[in-house]
């Protein structure tokens, strides 16, 4: 039993889907299957409008692991792949490779060059090829059908996260949005602030929340003590030392952590918005406002 798709942010709609394929396949004594994708095919189609991602590869092939799927097939989504029809996707994927006995999809899936496929395909080509296919209504939060304006879905998920709705955002993914990367050496603003700051280096294609204050979980490699790290969390282009810094940095304040984090390859997790970002008229009132946030973060975090 098969689902495909892109599968960003592996979110509650996402799950709800391969939740079926799992369930159903167990009832049935077959084994389930994600067929998902390298990167997002829109950054190969059309790069200069393509999504920024909630997923890299790797935490989401952790996310899907984690919903107890048997095998997670990933394509190498290239310009030779865009071109490939639905039917010779299909062909290639489903019957070939696969040897599909049943398709379960979201109602509104399109595949295949120029987006031809759709489920009425998918449900053709089965009853040539011996497949079935089941065409699931998109949910909401709560995980049962909803309306148009109340479906979970990556785009919502990426509107809520630009809007600085993060509560609504972790609603639709089932979980606090999360970024990954590196420790990298910064300016010590921070630190002549009073407030060291990690500054961790995240790829160009991925979607950073909303400028502002944040709380959250700075969460180290395997092995590494402490291995979760209650956090006060910026995102912006600290507009009190810059007028036009084009780069949004993310730099995460450990609340009682004095150690060394550079070289890391973390996770910070977001789990509260305390506030938008904002100029100030003095480094003082900063360091007050600095303060206020970090007090904040420490209480909605619990300690």
């Amino acid at each position: 039993m098969v689902t495909i798709g892109a599968y960003d942010g592996v979110h509650l709609g996402h799950r709800t889907v391969i939740g079926e394929v799992v369930r159903r396949a167990r009832d049935e004594g077959r084994r389930s299957a994600v067929v998902t994708f390298d990167r997002h095919p829109a950054q190969v189609i059309r790069p200069e409008s393509a999504p920024r991602l909630l997923t890299d590869l790797d935490q989401k092939l952790e996310l899907l692991r984690s919903t107890g799927v048997d095998v997670v097939v990933v394509i190498h989504f290239d310009e030779a792949r865009s071109r490939e029809t639905a039917a010779e996707f299909v062909l290639d994927t489903l019957v070939d490779c696969l040897r599909a006995r049943e398709v379960v999809v979201g109602e509104d899936f399109h595949f295949g060059h120029r987006r031809a496929g759709n489920v009425e395909l998918l449900r053709e080509m089965g009853a040539v090829h011996g497949f079935s296919v089941t065409g699931h209504r998109l949910v909401g939060p709560d995980g049962r059908a909803a309306r148009d304006d109340e479906q979970v879905s990556s785009t919502a998920i990426r509107r809520a996260l630009h809007e600085g709705r993060l509560a609504d955002a972790n609603a639709m993914l089932g979980r606090p949005h999360e970024m990954r990367g590196p420790v990298v050496p910064g300016d010590r603003r921070g630190r002549e602030l009073g407030f060291p700051t990690a500054n961790v280096a995240i790829g160009e294609d991925m979607l950073m929340p909303a400028d502002g204050i944040y709380a959250g979980l700075l969460v180290r490699p395997d092995g590494a003590e402490p291995a979760v790290l209650p956090s006060a969390v910026y995102v912006g282009k600290r507009p009190t030392f810059y007028d036009d810094r084009a780069v949004t940095l993310l730099e995460v304040h450990a609340l009682g952590f004095s150690g060394d984090l550079y070289g890391e390859e973390v996770a910070v997790r977001f789990t509260h918005r305390i506030r938008p970002d904002a100029r100030f008229a003095s480094v003082e009132e900063l360091a007050a406002q600095l303060r206020h946030d970090c007090d904040e973060a420490a209480r909605l975090l619990g300690v």
